[in-house]
């Protein structure tokens, strides 16, 4: 089988805090996962490490086949699109929603090369796929904030990536939002040619049914890693949280209540 992760052992200590912990997790081609843990949990870590921002303390990382230290990673972040709600914050508010999307194959901020009607035309079939063809030629400072987040889903795409990582992205989101945004998330996951995707939270009832593996960090540790069903168990969830938890599915979907 493909691997497009591979951490192998890796921990990551800042001064006295070790931040990460012996952590091992492979995934491979075919499998979409959710990343779950609460504010602190070392989340954010383990992602700025696939994406080589930071490097290990000790360990190995391998990301679609390349052992980092091996490899030049300005040239491997082409091919992972990342997505969080701070890069709304960095994009030119004014600029088009097209311009914003086709930004995304030249990892830039702003537009700084000629638009080739190739590129206008992925753009707006980006858009339609995600959902939000209406919003061509308007600006993005006029968009919602689930329509931004679509947006930068669909920028993320126009490099056509092998790994994307969705950060966060419903955050803000109200609930209409926030479901209409996985819905198109998951239309995305269920083509031919998806890439493979990271969907990170701290919502269980988040973990829509294409995410079929998920892994728990907790304390910069692997609290459980696996299949969806499996590892979303009641009381496996009660002692992740450290309290009583009630699960219930419903459209395949994991949703926990306080008892």
């Amino acid at each position: 089988m493909e691997e497009v992760i591979r951490l192998e052992q890796v921990s990551y200590r800042r001064g006295d805090n070790e931040l990460l912990r012996n952590i091992d997790w492979t995934v491979n081609k075919g499998e979409h996962w959710a990343v779950l843990g609460l504010n602190g949990s070392g989340k954010t870590t383990i992602l700025n490490m696939i994406t080589g921002y930071i490097w290990p303390t000790q360990g190995q990382v391998s990301v679609l086949g390349e052992l980092y230290g091996t490899v030049d990673l300005r040239e491997m972040r082409k091919q992972i699109g990342w997505v969080s709600s701070s890069l709304q914050e960095k994009l030119y508010t004014n600029d088009k929603t097209q311009n914003i999307v086709i930004s995304g194959k030249h990892a830039s901020i702003g537009l700084y090369e000629k638009i080739t009607e190739e590129d206008a035309d992925q753009a707006v079939s980006l858009m339609r796929q995600l959902g939000c063809g209406h919003l061509v030629d308007r600006s993005y400072q006029t968009c919602s904030q689930g329509e931004k987040q679509k947006l930068l889903i669909a920028r993320a795409l126009m490099a056509s990536p092998k790994l994307l990582i969705l950060d966060e992205a419903t955050n803000g989101l109200d609930f209409i939002s926030r479901e209409a945004l996985l819905a198109s998330i998951q239309q995305l996951a269920a083509r031919p040619d998806s890439p493979t995707i990271l969907y990170v939270t701290h919502h269980i009832e988040e973990i829509v049914p294409f995410l079929n593996r998920t892994i728990l960090i907790r304390r910069g540790e692997i609290f459980d890693q696996g299949a969806s069903a499996e590892v979303l168990r009641g009381d496996t969830l009660s002692a992740f949280f450290e309290t009583p938890v009630e699960l219930q599915w419903h459209n395949d979907r994991a949703w926990i209540t306080a008892p």
